[in-house]
C-alpha cells in the first residue's frame, strides 16, 4: 500500500476501499485500456473492480465507456505512428504496432455493442464499420512493414488515406 506524501495511508472507505477508487480506476482505463494496471492505480484489489462491475450497472457502463475511450485512443496512436513513422534517433519506448491492432481486432465486438448502443444502430452495422477500418489499418501496416524493408532500415512515411 502506498502512502501519502506526508506519510500517512489513504483515505480508505467502509470493507477497506479507498476514498474514490472508482474515478481514479475509470480514469487509468481510458487511458491504458487495461483493467489489470487500472485497478493498481486505484489501489482496488481486481475481485473487487469486478464485483462492482458485476453488481451495479452505472459503474459497468461507466467501465464500458471508459474501455472504449482508451480503444479510440490506442486507434489514434497506432494511426499517428503509422502516418508520421518512428524516431529511430531517440531512444525511447518500442511500440509494437502489431500487438495495438490485435489488441483493437480482439475488442472490437465490444466496442461495436458501445458503438450500437450510442448510435441506435445495429451491433452488425458497426461491427462492419469497425472490420473496415481495422482492414485499412492492416493494409498500413503492411504497407510500412514492406516500405521499410525496401528502404533498408530508412524510416518511410506511411501514405495518407
Amino acid at each position: 500500500m502506498t502512502t501519502s506524501p506526508d506519510g500517512t495511508l489513504p483515505r480508505r472507505r467502509r470493507y477497506g476501499a479507498p476514498k474514490n477508487w472508482r474515478e481514479k480506476f475509470l480514469a487509468c482505463l481510458a487511458e491504458t485500456s487495461n483493467v489489470t494496471a487500472s485497478a493498481e492505480c486505484a489501489e482496488i484489489s481486481l475481485s473487487w473492480v469486478y464485483k462492482t462491475k458485476r453488481e451495479d450497472t452505472s459503474f459497468a457502463q461507466t467501465w464500458l465507456v471508459a474501455l472504449c475511450e482508451g480503444y479510440d485512443n490506442l486507434e489514434m496512436e497506432l494511426l499517428c505512428r503509422l502516418r508520421h513513422g518512428e524516431s529511430r534517433d531517440v531512444p525511447a519506448v518500442k511500440y509494437d504496432n502489431a500487438t495495438a491492432l490485435r489488441l483493437l481486432l480482439a475488442h472490437k465486438d465490444t466496442r461495436a455493442r458501445y458503438l450500437a448502443q450510442q448510435e441506435n444502430v445495429s451491433a452488425d452495422e458497426v461491427r462492419a464499420s469497425i472490420e473496415a477500418k481495422l482492414a485499412r489499418l492492416r493494409e498500413r501496416v503492411m504497407a510500412q512493414h514492406s516500405q521499410g524493408d525496401r528502404t533498408s532500415g530508412e524510416e518511410a512515411p506511411a501514405d495518407e488515406a
